[in-house]
This record gives C-alpha cells, structure tokens and sequence, in this order.
C-alpha cells in the first residue's frame, strides 16, 4: 500500500506572511521524501483572498518542491485544464517532468467555481456543465498530442492548432513539410521539451459522479476520490473496476488505479487528536459544502436531510482521526472493504498550527505505516 500527502494550503489570516507559509510547504514536503511517502499533491485555486487555497499555480509549486527533495513524486490535485492554455499547460508540465527527473504525476480536474472560472476562461462557465466537460475533454486531447513529442495539429470545437496563415523562412530552421505546407504556412507544432517519462507522465482526474468515473476509466486515467463514506465508495469502486475492464478487455481488481483522500489526524490520545483538528477541519468542510451540499456524504440508502455539519457527523463516516492504532485500524478497513492501493492524507486543513501538522505526520510515518509491511514508496 501506497501513503501520499494531499496539501492543499490555507493560511487564513497569513496573507501578509506568505513566505512563512511557504517555508512551511517545503519542511512538509522534505519530511516526506525522507519518511517514505510515495507522493505529495498540490491543488489550483485563484481568488482567496479569504486565506482558504493559496496556491493558484501547482505546477510552479512542484517545481520548487522537486529542487529541494529527490525521491518523492510530486502531484497536481488538481490542474484545472479549462482554465489553461493547453499548449502553454503542457510545455510546463513537460518541463517539470524533466527537471524532476521523472517525478510528476499530472492530476487534472474540470473546475468548480465561477469567480474562478469566469474570470480565467468564461467558457469554462460551470453553469454550463456540457460545454464545460467538453472543453474539458478537448484540452486534454491536446495534451496527449503535445506530449507526444511528434509534429501534431488540431481542429477542435475550442482550439484550433497551429493558427492558420502564418508563414515561416529562418535560414537556421529550414522550411519541411513536416511542419510547413506548401503555401508556406506553419502546418503543425511541435511542443518542447518532451516529457521524461514517456509517453507522457501518469494522468488522474478527481472523480466523483458516474459520468465521471467511466468517462476516466474509458479513458485510461487513475481517479482520485475524497468525501464519501465506504459503503458509497463501494459502488464508485467497482463502477471504476467495471468499465475500465470493459474498455481495457482485462479483468480489474477492486481499486486498480484508484487513490482516496482522506482526513487524517494522529496525536497520542484521541481526545487530543480531536482537540488539536476539529476546527481547522470544520473551517475546510464549511468552505467546501458551501457549494456541494453534504449529499456526497451520505451513507448507501441513508437520509441526512436536516443534519448539522459537526465533527461527530464526519467521524462515523470518512475521518481518520485519532491514536496511531485508531487510524491504522481505519486505514486497514479501507484495505478490506475497497481493497485500497493509494492514500492520500489531508492533514493541513486551514488554521491548524503547522507545529501540529508536522507531529501528525511524523507519527504517521513512525507508528501507522511500519503497520502496513506491504508499503510501497
């Protein structure tokens, strides 16, 4: 079993201190290359100025955990690629990968807000779910091909590449008509550099509804999941596990290609775990469902209709929150019933004291992972 880190990084109050905080980034992240953790994830949001998501550029972020450490596998969690220039997302991350030498892991998502979105890319609109998932579909079409390191083009609803009627003549880059048709025109492109791994680094998509989960699957990309509970998490497993057999012709196991987000605290006694993470966990879980309900929730055939958003009501469903054998006992249960390959720990909730997030992780990697002997890093 794999253990990773999910940062996604708030700081409210610390917008005048932004350089602590990312200081703080870096001794997480260098604590996990030596400990054993298989990656380390960070997410995109543009906007907050409420403190809540900091990091508006993961790929920057990667860049700069990937010169301070040598093992560890660096992740987006996610890129939004409706908000990007296709082109312009793929050279960078084709970049990373070879400056991390070969480290990257590429996590993509569709987008959720529309401060956001309207403001970086108005036809990523979420509003428009369809045109949305399509210019989705679209920009990651182009990625494949711009990581392919072949002369490509494109003719899409959203892009189209190269531009038409610009024409090339450099004595130092002899017209071909690999890339110069005979109009002399430029007729395709060719993105630089190629990605380390080939043909492209490892692809996730944060997935959550049906549509998403057998669209990912038939496309060939890992998931990632967070909020719900097992008995739900069941069915979206073995949803994934269906269709990406059916689209592969090769039986799957349960959580193939499959990693889970989950809430993590560790502290001596359960009484402080609870103490030291409940607020800093409910300020993240009141920004989140703000938006998305508290449906995600739910247990199978379960009606939350009237309940409150409290500790209590997460701890009997999705918290990993407590003593080493507390959580390593949950940790197992994800192993039995999901049959769960890939964790990912999201300890650094908004608020919590970054004294408090290193002692948890480091009584992780001390007394919860030796647990597990198949661990992988």
């Amino acid at each position: 079993m794999r253990f990773s880190i999910f940062h996604n990084v708030g700081a409210p109050g610390r917008l005048d201190d932004v350089a602590s905080v990312l200081d703080e980034i870096r001794e997480i992240a260098t604590f996990a290359d030596t400990a054993g953790f298989h990656s380390i994830w960070y997410t995109e949001h543009h906007f907050g100025h409420e403190g809540y998501e900091l990091v508006p550029n993961p790929v920057l972020m990667c860049a700069d955990i990937a010169a301070r450490t040598s093992r560890i596998r660096i992740g987006q969690a996610a890129n939004i690629v409706t908000f990007w220039n296709p082109l312009r997302l793929a050279e960078d991350i084709a970049l990373l990968d070879q400056l991390s030498g070969g480290r990257v892991e590429v996590g993509i998502g569709r987008g959720l807000y529309g401060r956001e979105a309207m403001n970086l890319n108005p036809v990523a609109d979420p509003r428009d779910q369809e045109q949305n998932r399509a210019l989705f579909e679209e920009t990651v079409e182009i990625l494949r091909k711009a990581w392919s390191g072949e002369f490509f083009t494109h003719h899409g609803r959203f892009y189209q590449y190269p531009a038409p009627g610009v024409t090339w003549n450099h004595p130092l880059s002899p017209p071909s008509p690999e890339f110069v048709g005979e109009d002399g025109t430029i007729s395709a492109l060719q993105v630089v550099p190629r990605p380390f791994q080939r043909p492209h680094p490892p692809l996730s998509q944060v997935i959550d509804t049906p549509r998403s989960i057998q669209g990912a699957a038939r496309a060939g990309r890992k998931g990632i999941f967070w909020m719900p509970p097992i008995s739900e998490l069941k069915g979206r497993f073995a949803l994934y596990r269906d269709t990406l057999a059916e689209a592969t012709g090769v039986e799957q196991e349960l959580g193939t290609g499959l990693s889970l987000v989950r809430d993590v605290y560790v502290a001596d006694t359960m009484e402080q775990a609870r103490a030291d993470f409940e607020e800093a966990l409910l300020t993240s879980y009141r920004w989140i469902c703000h938006w998305r309900g508290l449906n995600n929730l739910r247990e199978v055939g379960e009606d939350i209709t009237g309940r409150e958003l409290d500790f209590d009501f997460l701890a009997e469903r999705n918290l990993l929150v407590g003593t080493p054998d507390y959580v390593a006992e949950k940790v197992h249960e994800l192993q039995q019933e999901l049959n769960l390959q890939d964790l990912m720990l999201w300890t650094t909730h908004p608020g919590l004291e970054h004294r408090k997030a290193m002692r948890s992780f480091e009584l992780f990697a001390e007394k919860v992972m030796p647990q597990f002997s198949g661990a992988a890093s």
